[in-house]
Formats: structure tokens, sequence, C-alpha cells
């Protein structure tokens, strides 16, 4: 997906936020900053990414495997996310960033 330029209004400081306690934004007048809505989105996607990789390592042998490699695959997508807020930027994270858009309607 192409890189989107953030509108001149941005709240980085939220957005960052977003990333520690993806929920504190929704709570504050940031909430229509469409800066601050795309990294919440961004990083909710994220914590469903971890609590789905937790309940697919209740599933023996592969879901083992899975629970071992998905929390540091999704903990380097944090990382990206996060310096993409510090960054001004609206890029989504690789692999699963895409799909925040299309679930998230708020």
């Amino acid at each position: 997906m192409e890189e989107q330029k953030p509108s001149e209004g941005k709240n980085t400081g939220m957005a960052i936020v977003a990333y520690f306690l993806f929920f504190v934004p929704l709570l504050t007048d940031a909430k229509e900053d469409p800066f601050v809505k795309f990294h919440v989105k961004q990083s909710l996607l994220l914590v469903l990414a971890m609590v789905a990789s937790a309940v697919v390592g209740i599933v023996p042998i592969i879901g083992w495997v899975i629970a071992l490699i998905a929390p540091i695959v999704i903990f380097v997508l944090w990382i990206m996310g996060l310096i993409n807020a510090i960054g001004g930027k609206m890029t989504p994270v690789p692999l699963i960033g895409q799909f925040a858009e299309q679930w998230f309607k708020f």
C-alpha cells in the first residue's frame, strides 16, 4: 500500500499513546483526528493479532510453534507502527496493517 501523508493538524503525541494503550486517544478530543484514528486502528489490530496468537497457541505442536514466533513478529510490527507515528506517517504495518481500515469503522 502506498504511504499516505497525514493532515497538517496531526496529533503525534496521541498517536504514540495509541501504541501503548489504544483506547486512551478514543477518550479524548483526539478521536476526531484522522491521523490518531489511523494509529488507533493499527494498534488495535496488533492487540487482536496477539490475542489470536495466544488462542492458536492452545493447539498442540503447530500452535505452540506459532505461539513462540508470533509475539516476536508482532513486537517488530508494533515497533514499526510506533516509528511511523513518531515520524508523522500514515503507513500501515506490514502483513496485517491493510486490514485495519476494512475491519474498524470508527
